[in-house]
């Protein structure tokens, strides 16, 4: 049996690590080419390594999607040496918690611009690529899949800008999802719970110190991979629309 995404084209930001590094890895195991975007070059070239060794195809945009130029860049050389597009992991983003009250001002503008305009920057230049592989061969359907979280659903005490970046994701996720659901681009919004990857390391060590005493159980970045390669590998006429994933143990 063919895998579900041989001949199809998948651009995934944040690819340098956690679960944009494992989502790569994984539709490339279903036979798509990857394109891997992210700032840090020396990551993405050991994952495109890993990849070409198992005999995938994948190439390494280096690139900061909170600049508009660059994340235009990212899709359009995606399309211009792989040939196309077909389904676009907006998965980029940072999470910076702690207190509104004395907060830097930087921390919230840089969730803004990763988590908000670096997503829609991407989804911008990507959309007119994935109406067209909707109505192209192989499959005639294209995927974009925004990672949220369960903070999109709940805010909590200490996490209110980082919530405002992901209800607001889940705004536009659904808004998009109505307006080309009739021409087969399927958007799915996935939610993760508390998964082990870097995205808490990037707080200051006060804030850090807090977040660990919080998380119990956790995921893996390939769980989460797992279900969005679930998403993606739907035939044409099923969407999975939004997927909300915890570990077992996770209650709120």
């Amino acid at each position: 049996m063919e895998p579900v995404l041989k001949d199809t084209v998948a651009l995934v930001t944040g690819a340098s690590s956690g679960i944009g590094a494992a989502t790569a890895s994984v539709l490339a195991a279903q036979g798509a080419a990857v394109a891997l975007a992210a700032r840090r070059k020396d990551r993405l070239d050991a994952l495109a390594a890993e990849i070409r060794g198992r005999g995938g195809t994948a190439l390494v945009i280096e690139s900061d999607v909170t600049d508009q130029g660059q994340a235009a860049g990212a899709v359009e050389r995606t399309v211009a040496e792989l040939g196309r597009l077909d389904t676009l992991i907006n998965n980029a983003g940072v999470m910076l918690l702690g207190p509104a009250v004395g907060a830097p001002l930087s921390e919230w503008q840089r969730m803004v611009d990763l988590n908000v305009l670096g997503l829609l920057y991407c989804a911008h230049a990507a959309l007119p690529h994935l109406l067209q592989a909707a109505q192209d061969a192989p499959r005639q359907v294209a995927d974009m899949v925004n990672i949220s979280s369960v903070a999109g659903r709940v805010a909590r005490n200490g996490n209110g800008v980082y919530a405002l970046t992901k209800f607001g994701i889940g705004a536009f996720s659904e808004s998009l999802r109505q307006e080309v659901a009739g021409r087969y681009v399927r958007v799915c919004l996935v939610e993760p719970g508390a998964t082990a990857t870097e995205l808490a390391s990037h707080n200051r060590p006060e804030i850090l110190e807090g977040i660990r005493s919080q998380f119990g159980q956790r995921m893996q970045a390939e769980d989460i991979a797992d279900a969005i390669c679930y998403v993606v590998t739907r035939p044409r006429h099923v969407a999975v629309n939004e997927m909300l994933i915890r570990p077992t143990e996770q209650v709120r």
